[in-house]
C-alpha cells in the first residue's frame, strides 16, 4: 500500500470530492482524520466505511474558518491517530453564484477570507509538525475556474487563485524543509454540490472535454493519492487540473 503507516487529515471530507479522498487515502494505508462542519452524520458514515474495509479514521468537527477549532481538531488526530504526515486543503465556502454587478461585498469578503483563512489555519496548524519531521505532503484543492473563468464565479475564482498562490509560496519556503505542496484543480465533478445544474449543461461540458466525460469524485481522490505517496517524491508546486483535458497548459 502507497500510504501505510500514515496519517492524514482532509479537511471538508464528510461528502463529495473530500469524502472520495479520505477513503482512496484509507484504501491505500492511511489513518485519517475526516474533518466536517455540519454533516456528522455524513462524516461518521465515511468513518465507519473505512472501518469496515479494515482501515484506521476518526470524525474530527470543526470549522475551518476557525483558527482555535482548527487547532483542536489537529490536537484531537494526532492524539487518536499520530502525527499528520498528509494535509489535504478541501474544505470550500459556498457563495452566491451572481453576475459581478450583483454581487455584496460582504458575501465576496467572506469567500474570499473564508478560502484563504481555512487553508491558512490548516498549514499554520499541521505544517510545523511536518517541518520538525523533515518530510509531509499538503495538497490543496483548488479548481479550473482559478485559471479559467466563467460567468457568476467572481468571487469562486478569485478565492482559489488565492489558494493557488498560497500553496506555490509554501512550496517554495517548505522545499528545502521537506514538504511537498501541490494543488489539484478540478473541473466539473458530478458530486452533491453540482447535482442542481441542469442536465443539458452538464451534457454541454462534457462534450467539450476531450475525455468525454465530467469527472467524478475518485478521479480527483487517486490524484491526491499519488500526490500524497512517494511516487510523487520529486513533486512540489504543481498545478495540476483535473478536468479530462478541458484545461491544458
Amino acid at each position: 500500500m502507497l500510504l501505510k503507516d500514515r496519517v492524514a487529515l482532509v479537511t471538508g471530507a464528510s461528502r463529495g470530492i473530500g469524502a472520495a479522498i479520505a477513503k482512496q487515502l484509507a484504501k491505500e494505508g492511511a489513518a485519517v482524520g475526516v474533518n466536517y462542519f455540519s454533516s456528522p452524520d455524513a462524516a461518521r458514515e465515511v468513518v465507519q466505511r473505512i472501518e469496515k474495509a479494515g482501515g484506521r479514521a476518526t470524525a474530527v468537527r470543526g470549522d475551518t474558518r476557525n483558527n482555535g477549532e482548527v487547532e483542536a481538531m489537529v490536537a484531537e488526530v494526532e492524539r487518536t491517530l499520530g502525527p499528520i504526515d498528509i494535509l489535504v486543503v478541501n474544505a470550500s465556502m459556498s457563495f452566491p453564484m451572481v453576475p459581478f454587478l450583483d454581487f455584496k461585498w460582504a458575501d465576496f469578503e467572506a469567500k474570499l477570507i473564508g478560502e484563504i483563512g481555512s487553508a491558512f489555519h490548516a498549514c499554520r496548524a499541521v505544517v510545523p509538525g511536518m517541518v520538525e519531521r523533515g518530510h509531509g505532503a499538503v495538497i490543496a484543492i483548488s479548481s479550473t475556474l482559478s485559471r479559467h473563468p466563467g460567468p457568476g464565479f467572481s468571487a469562486h475564482t478569485t478565492a482559489k487563485s488565492g489558494l493557488d498562490g498560497f500553496m506555490k509560496s509554501l512550496a517554495l519556503e517548505l522545499g528545502p524543509q521537506g514538504v511537498r505542496v501541490n494543488v489539484i484543480a478540478p473541473g466539473l465533478t458530478e458530486t452533491d454540490a453540482t447535482a442542481h445544474l441542469p442536465a443539458e449543461m452538464k451534457a454541454g461540458i462534457a462534450q467539450q472535454i476531450p475525455l468525454g466525460r465530467c469527472a467524478v469524485p475518485d478521479d480527483i481522490a487517486t490524484m491526491v493519492t499519488f500526490l500524497a505517496s512517494d511516487n510523487a517524491a520529486y513533486l512540489t508546486g504543481a498545478y495540476i487540473p483535473a478536468c479530462g483535458g478541458l484545461l491544458m497548459l
